[in-house]
């Protein structure tokens, strides 16, 4: 039986809503070249949402510099990500997708910071978008 989630598309729906190159890696799963993305190396306050559904997903306290190319965080939002084995290219991962619209987002290491979760969510840039903290005056 196939899941159901809160944010369903057709394929038709999801290519004239994304880029090219979001398409490839949200809905099949594709990944982007190290240091290529728009939030590597962005630290500004805000939040992350999914670029797919705009489901917040990461917090930018939670944001560090992995130095592995990609956003990489500690923490997620809670209930945000769905987490599921990957097997793929020879190696036992795990993939981090939206729990609201099944996009995939990249995958959760344990190679993390130690004195946080010690867990490194490594995310694709065109799988964010980004929404600045409001300040208050």
């Amino acid at each position: 039986m196939k899941k159901s989630f809160a944010v369903e598309k057709t394929d038709i729906e999801w290519k004239a809503q994304l880029s090219p190159e979001a398409y490839k890696v949200l809905r099949e799963n594709g990944t982007e070249f190290p240091y290529s993305g728009e939030y590597d190396k962005h630290f500004e306050k805000g939040s992350y949402r999914c670029a797919a559904c705009k489901t917040p997903l990461f917090e930018s306290q939670h944001k560090y510099n992995s130095g592995c190319g990609w956003p990489a965080f500690d923490t997620a939002i809670p209930g945000a990500i769905l987490y599921v084995e990957d097997h793929s290219h020879g190696m036992r991962r795990v993939e981090t997708r939206c729990a609201q619209c099944d996009s995939h987002l990249g995958h959760i290491f344990e190679d993390g910071p130690k004195d946080t979760t010690g867990e490194r969510y490594c995310i694709n840039s065109v799988c964010l978008e980004f929404v600045a903290e409001k300040t208050t005056k």
